[in-house]
Parts: structure tokens; C-alpha cells; sequence
């Protein structure tokens, strides 16, 4: 393993031990037509110092945030990355609601903008947020479209339309939901699964079933049905999701601990356990889908993965992600 990967790797652990239990709070308003707080409340600056995504290395001139790559790309060294631009647009549209101020409020507009000019459009596929970075754990070589991506862009897009009424941004967020009625093979971000329609954050040839992205593109789905409640599409997208979950959920249970994903194809690892900090997003999700739907489930896995987060389970989680990241090729 190179000191590169080694050094990547040893901060990667220690920021994953010094992880928040309660990495985000749950705002208790999650279903008015006025969106307000997104279904977890994001700190702007715990995000731009990278406290929350460590690869947010740099800001262009309109404060969007660029990526460092991930150790595995060689190509490219930074990416506007639609997920983390879209979580650090939700951040500031966070300060502007403590603050009201109208600095904030262009600051938020920016982002909007942003998924408004870099949406690549066409008639079959609607609206996409595409990451031009190759996905070399997933064997997919770039650009490449996720179900979290477009969850982002219709949550910022719809915050920006109800604040200044601009109808071009609706319109997209409409169109961003069109993806999600296509096979990923097609250009979608839906693989069509025995348990149903799993809505994926990293495409590739298989299914590779990510846990939290497919929760984060349900609540971008759920932020167009607070908008538009009459929206047939939207609400059958909406649920299809959920009932996916209840039937794929205790997939995730490896008894001690979660699964990151369910990627079940020959050159990925057999189990890719979360790491801790994903393990503690995973039960935050659940107890906010628990609020949403009142759906009994989420409210038992959400505790099961709460209860599993102690130290000998860890240990025993890091063995087994030791394996992962070797097969991978990210040690």
C-alpha cells in the first residue's frame, strides 16, 4: 500500500472515530408545503472546513464547493460533485433562515442557479445532475447519474422557485424526476430489484444498493410532493421507495452491525459494512423516515443499528472493511 493510501486512509479512520452520535438533528417540521429546514439540519460550517464531507477542498468564485477526488481516481484531482454542492446549497439555506438576511439569501440563489445551469436536459431522460469522475469501485468509468444527485437538485431548486418564484426552477425539479422512472442501463437511476425500485447513488452495470443515498433521494422526491401534493409521479416514485425499504431493510442487518450497500457483484467485496459514521447516518435516517411515514420498521432498525454502535462491535466492523477496502483497491 502506498503512504499515499496509507496516510488517506489513517485520517479517514480517525475522522470516522470522531464522528457526532447525532451527526444532524431532525427538524420537527417535515411536511409543510413551505419548505423550510431540509430532514436534517446542516451546519454551514461544520460543512465548509469539511467536518462533514472531508473532500470539500475548495470553493469557485460563486462559493460553490469543488471535491477532491477520491484516492482510487488517478485521472483528476477535483470534480463538482452534485451531492456535496447540493448538501453545502441546503447549509446555507439553513443560515439564511436564522438570518433573514439578503446576503444569504443570493448566497442560497447561487446554488440554485447552479443546478439550473448545469442540468444536462433531454426529452427520454428529463432533467440530470451528471459527476464527470470516474467510480472505480463500481467499475464505472464516468460521467455517471445518481438518484442522490437528483434528490439534491430538486431540494434546492424548489427552496429557490418558492423564494423568489422564478418558474424555470420547478420546471427542472419537475423534469429531475423523470430519471427515476428509468433502468440505470437506459440512462436511469433505478435498478428494478426482486424487492422493487431501488433508487441508486453510484450506477453501475449491477445493482449496487447504497443504503443512505437511496434514503436522501427519497426526501428530495418528498420535497416535491410537499410542493406539488397533487403530483401523481411524484407520489407514486415517493411510494414505490418506501415500500422497497420495508421489504430490503433487514438486508442491511449483518446482526452486529449495517451494510454500507447490498452490491453483490463478483469483483465488489461479499460485505462492505458502513463505517461508523455511516452506521450512526443510517439510524438517523430510519428515525426520520419512522416521522415521515410512521411506518413501525424504520423505527426498530433505527434503534437495532443504534444499539449495534459500541466498541467491540466496531472493532469487529473494522476487520471485516479492512478486507472490503483491499478488494477494492483502497489499500
Amino acid at each position: 500500500m502506498s503512504l499515499k493510501k496509507k496516510m488517506f486512509m489513517l485520517n479517514k479512520f480517525i475522522t470516522d472515530l470522531r464522528s457526532l452520535k447525532e451527526r444532524y438533528k431532525i427538524p420537527e417540521d417535515l411536511k409543510s408545503q413551505k419548505l423550510g429546514y431540509y430532514y436534517f439540519i446542516f451546519e454551514e460550517k461544520r460543512l465548509s472546513v469539511g467536518k462533514d464531507q472531508a473532500l470539500i477542498k475548495k470553493f469557485d468564485r460563486n462559493g460553490i464547493p469543488i471535491n477532491r477526488t477520491y484516492i482510487d481516481v488517478t485521472d483528476k484531482d477535483y470534480v463538482y460533485f452534485p451531492i456535496s454542492i447540493g448538501q453545502m446549497g441546503l447549509s446555507i439555506y439553513h443560515t439564511y433562515l436564522k438570518t433573514q438576511s439578503e446576503k444569504d439569501k443570493k448566497r442560497f440563489l447561487k446554488f440554485a442557479d447552479w443546478f439550473n445551469d448545469n442540468a444536462e436536459i433531454s426529452e427520454n431522460l428529463g432533467a440530470r445532475w451528471m459527476t464527470d469522475v470516474a467510480l472505480p469501485q463500481y467499475k464505472n468509468p464516468g460521467p455517471w447519474q445518481s438518484a442522490f444527485s437528483q434528490g439534491r437538485g430538486i431540494s434546492i431548486l424548489l427552496r429557490g422557485w418558492q423564494l423568489i418564484g422564478q418558474k424555470k426552477y420547478a420546471d427542472i425539479a419537475e423534469k429531475a424526476l423523470i430519471p427515476f422512472t428509468r433502468p440505470v442501463s437506459e440512462g436511469g437511476v433505478t435498478s428494478y430489484t426482486k424487492w422493487g425500485s431501488f433508487y441508486e447513488e453510484y450506477t453501475s452495470t449491477v445493482p449496487t444498493m447504497v443504503l443512505n443515498g437511496m434514503i436522501f433521494a427519497l426526501c428530495g422526491v418528498y420535497d416535491f410532493i410537499r410542493v406539488f401534493p397533487e403530483h401523481k409521479l411524484a407520489k407514486r416514485i415517493f411510494d414505490e421507495g418506501i415500500e422497497t425499504l420495508i421489504k430490503i431493510l433487514p438486508e442491511y442487518d449483518l446482526g452486529f452491525w449495517s451494510r454500507y450497500n447490498l452490491c453483490k457483484a463478483e469483483w465488489h467485496p461479499q460485505i462492505d459494512p458502513a463505517t461508523i459514521a455511516y452506521q450512526r447516518l443510517h439510524a438517523i435516517q430510519l428515525k426520520m423516515l419512522y416521522k415521515l411515514t410512521g411506518y413501525d420498521i424504520f423505527n426498530q432498525y433505527s434503534e437495532k443499528f443504534q444499539k449495534q454502535d459500541n466498541l467491540l462491535n466496531t472493532l469487529r466492523m473494522y476487520l471485516i472493511k479492512y478486507k472490503a477496502l483491499k478488494k477494492i483497491g483502497r489499500l
